[in-house]
């Protein structure tokens, strides 16, 4: 046990296996522990280095464990797969996590505090509501459009035309009437609902230091501002400004071999939910770098990619300058001058 250096865990509902290395990368522990007996198992080792996936759940472990003294490396899963043997089962998961770890080069994932996980619930149960509030306008839009009645986009658009229809009985049959009553109502509690955690990010945002100086930066609101601060965190796992947006899939994927570089469309990798709010931003912010005064640099800079580029390349191009410089903002406790 005391030549152990680090422990691979396999982590589960209720299943753990470990995998312990020694510095030659010699096996001196495999074993299946449950759940209650996980920090247990670790507390009889000596301090090492602990490596799990970056999954469900690692992050509540990976706090756990270091509170026995050991030093805990969170793995991304893509890095873990090219070490793991045929016949996939749990013991040959540990021992590539394990044998993963022990690579200098491989990257890791900074673990999350209880407050980043809360403001990532909240983001991901926003996200959530949104998606079904415009399912249930798209569904409420259809069953009208069958009867006849089309409207415009927008969500004024259809209060307006639900109202219109619900104060002439005559215009709809009793039972399509309730039914777009019903429809309606589910509607309307999206609707709400997503004004509350609007409402509860705001106050999150007013009181983190560096959520109010991201809000100066032209793209980037309390839904980015929050994002960014819970995915980032006091972004110490990011050498530059270009690994944390290349962290996010906004860099080119490239296709390079020789002498030939081949430069594609963005890699699209990591946090989905971060990268698109990111572009969302920068297309509002695009439109009003255009037409301000170009002494500002960044507002230069657009305004001269403009001229030679496709206005959604532009867009994107501003969304990773945009993660560049929330890096600075966050690593560095830069202030932003426009």
């Amino acid at each position: 046990m005391s030549k152990i250096s680090i422990v691979g865990i396999d982590i589960a509902k209720l299943s753990f296996q470990l995998h312990g290395i020694d510095g030659q990368g010699h096996t001196r522990l495999s074993k299946n522990v449950v759940r209650t007996q996980l920090l247990k198992q670790l507390s009889k080792l000596p301090p090492c280095r602990v490596a799990m996936e970056a999954c469900c759940g690692s992050h509540y472990w990976a706090r756990q464990i270091q509170t026995l003294g050991h030093n805990v490396q969170l793995i991304p899963p893509q890095e873990v797969k090219p070490f793991v043997k045929v016949h996939k089962n749990d013991r040959r998961d540990a021992q590539g996590i394990a044998e993963c770890a022990a690579r200098p080069a491989t990257s890791s994932v900074a673990i999350k505090s209880e407050t980043q996980l809360d403001i990532q619930a909240l983001h991901r149960v926003r996200e959530r509501l949104i998606k079904e509030r415009t399912a249930i306008g798209n569904e409420l839009r259809g069953i009208l459009a069958e009867r006849g009645y089309v409207m415009r986009k927008g969500a004024k658009a259809l209060r307006e035309r639900v109202m219109e229809l619900s104060s002439s009985p005559d215009r709809l049959s009793d039972l399509c009437r309730t039914l777009m009553l019903d429809l309606y109502e589910q509607w309307c509690d999206r609707d709400r609902a997503v004004e509350r955690y609007d409402k509860r990010l705001k106050c999150i945002g007013k009181q983190d230091e560096h959520c109010r100086q991201l809000q100066t930066v032209p793209g980037i609101g309390i839904i980015n501002a929050t994002l960014l601060r819970c995915y980032a965190g006091n972004a110490s796992q990011y050498k530059s400004g270009r690994h944390f947006s290349a962290s996010l899939g906004l860099v080119p994927k490239q296709r390079s071999t020789g002498e030939k570089h081949l430069l594609l469309g963005i890699s699209k990798r990591g946090n989905k939910t971060v990268r698109k709010q990111l572009v969302h931003g920068a297309r509002a912010a695009y439109r009003k770098l255009l037409k301000m005064p170009p002494e500002t640099r960044l507002a230069k800079w657009v305004q001269s990619l403009a001229t030679r580029m496709h206005p959604y390349k532009v867009v994107v191009a501003l969304a990773n300058k945009l993660a560049r410089i929330a890096w600075a903002i966050i690593r560095k406790d830069a202030v932003f001058t426009a």
